[in-house]
């Protein structure tokens, strides 16, 4: 009898709690779907250079004297953004202290998911509840969230001398490294949930590779975007400044300017995305035909909406509100996309 309770606990261990696991796992891409909410905020409101320090445990608390805000006030008094264009227009620290506000914030929804990933992950090792084959998994991922932690810093590094705003470059490594984690955990926590139900792991095809590919360079146009200031170039839609292509574009800078030019960047982030769309179109009727209904109409809601948002937000000349649903739906269709993926993914290795 001693002998078959301590196989049962063996193959419980062997098992793992998945479901628990995935559980987690939703929770956590949950939070970086916030996050990249906050930093959509973060970068709209100017306010990334607001703190120009990394101070990863004392930085938790934001100043609680007026003396602690004038100290930080006086720090971002000699970086280039104050100099050249805030101190000229005569911002006070009642200015400076809402900007510091949603850098501070996006800063601690950091530090939280990088805990709500770790201190998890330590437990259910301990506890021994990860199944066989997960546990590289799962610390790629705690990784790759300190990867992102670390872009962040070298994107706010890079404006804190020589430029008023951080480079467009890092903005986009930023992102679409959070997007990136957000997609592994949702793919991962599928696999977890798949595995209570006895399911194989999902193989990634040929083209949900594609899919995703095509989604990965609109979302990086996206955030270049967003670093060069290029949605405030225009606002009709679909003509550009009354062209199809506009006349801004420098084709002098060659190569350069397919990530350097704000009009090229704003006319290839409109196009390219309706390559995404047909693209996805047929992921949705894929996963239709394959019975993964769910997944299907996610898929369709997402990308539907994430369109006219997008029309939307240039055709009010960037109005916040609009810009961040448009962020946070963007995330939404990162998550609908490896949803589709993952669906017909499990069911070709079945």
């Amino acid at each position: 009898m001693a002998g078959n309770t301590r196989v049962a606990g063996d193959l419980r261990h062997s098992a793992g709690r998945p479901l628990a696991l995935a559980r987690w796992l939703f929770a956590v891409a949950a939070l970086i779907a916030g996050i990249v909410v906050v930093g959509g905020i973060t970068r709209l409101t100017e306010s990334g250079l607001s703190i120009v320090e990394w101070k990863p445990v004392t930085g938790i608390l934001p100043p609680l004297s007026h003396a602690q805000w004038q100290a930080e006030f006086a720090a971002y008094q000699r970086i280039p953004q104050y100099t050249e264009v805030n101190g000229p227009a005569g911002m006070t620290l009642a200015q400076y202290q809402s900007i510091y506000f949603w850098e501070w914030l996006h800063r601690l929804l950091g530090r939280a998911i990088g805990l709500a990933m770790a201190l998890p992950f330590a437990w259910f090792a301990w506890r021994r509840a990860i199944p066989k084959g997960y546990a590289p998994r799962l610390f790629a991922l705690l990784a790759l969230i300190g990867l992102q932690g670390t872009f962040g810093w070298l994107m706010v590094r890079s404006g804190l001398s020589g430029r008023t705003l951080v480079a467009p470059h890092w903005l986009a490594i930023h992102l679409v490294t959070a997007l990136a984690t957000m997609a592994g955990m949702i793919w991962t926590a599928l696999d977890l949930r798949g595995l209570a139900r006895r399911q194989p792991a999902a193989r990634l095809t040929g083209f949900s590779a594609l899919t995703l590919a095509m989604l990965a360079i609109q979302l990086v146009y996206g955030a270049l975007m967003a670093g060069w200031r290029a949605g405030y170039l225009a606002s009709d839609w679909p003509a550009m400044q009354g062209r199809l292509v506009p006349d801004g574009i420098d084709w002098s800078r060659g190569v350069a300017a397919f990530v350097d030019d704000p009009f090229l960047i704003h006319f290839i982030h409109r196009w390219w995305a309706f390559a995404v769309v047909a693209v996805l179109v047929v992921m949705g009727r894929k996963l239709r035909a394959h019975g993964a209904r769910l997944a299907s109409i996610a898929l369709h809601t997402a990308f539907g909406v994430q369109i006219l948002l997008g029309i939307a937000t240039v055709m009010s000349g960037m109005a916040l509100w609009l810009a961040v649903l448009h962020q946070l739906t963007g995330a939404a269709l990162v998550g609908a996309t490896a949803w589709g993926a993952h669906a017909l993914g499990a069911r070709a290795r079945t």
